[in-house]
């Protein structure tokens, strides 16, 4: 049975130019042309949107051709998330504390604030797949830290993590979080008061796209 990059014509294709373009323009271009890419990117994925294996295998290459520590730097974060998506809670473990022993070396770089905050992103979902929910929660805490990066000062953070502590109950934890999270993001002060709402109300907010970044 053909794959739905095979059944899909130029989707594929499309994907990952995309994906492509944006690797390189996170690293070597301006800010206003990530954005542009990105945000193209995400309208080829309406197209198609590829499966856990298929980003694990992506973020692989990636970290596999690296060189040196700048590159494995700004690859690490993608290696992380993928492979716990993909089932590989050692792997993603490895790669997340990795990324933050490498930010110590890198605090002056754009990519300074992604990594302090995926990285623990990722190891507070670990925690909490672990019975951990204290461990889960500092996690959070530690990821709203960050001073913020183009991306998350612009779509966002990814609310996972958040959403996966609010389904057992830890309210407090998540609404510090997004008190954390308007130091940085000024163009989402609207939504996290909606989500701050819900949570007071004891719902779980619809955090859309945020979920997916």
């Amino acid at each position: 049975m053909a794959s739905p990059v095979e059944s899909a014509p130029g989707a594929g294709e499309c994907l990952c130019k995309a994906a492509d373009l944006q690797w390189k323009a996170s690293v070597k271009c301006s800010l206003g042309l990530f954005l542009t890419i990105t945000l193209s990117m995400l309208g080829c994925s309406r197209l198609l949107s590829p499966g856990p294996e298929s980003r694990y295998k992506e973020a692989q290459r990636r970290l596999d051709s690296a060189k040196g520590d700048e590159a494995r730097f700004y690859a690490l974060d993608g290696a992380a998330k993928t492979a716990l998506d993909f089932a590989r809670p050692k792997q993603a473990d490895a790669y997340a504390r990795e990324l933050l022993t490498l930010a110590d070396k890198f605090k002056s770089d754009w990519n300074y604030g992604n990594a302090i905050h995926d990285g623990h992103v990722v190891l507070g979902r670990l925690a909490l797949l672990n019975g951990d929910r204290p461990g889960a929660c500092q996690h959070l805490l530690d990821a709203g830290d960050t001073r913020g990066s183009p991306q998350l000062n612009s779509f966002g953070p990814n609310m996972t993590l958040a959403r996966d502590l609010l389904n057992v109950g830890e309210r407090d934890c998540v609404l510090q979080y997004f008190q954390k999270c308007r130091r940085f993001w000024e163009m989402g002060q609207d939504k996290l008061s909606e989500w701050e709402d819900a949570v007071r109300h004891q719902r779980t907010p619809g955090f859309g796209t945020n979920l997916l970044y």
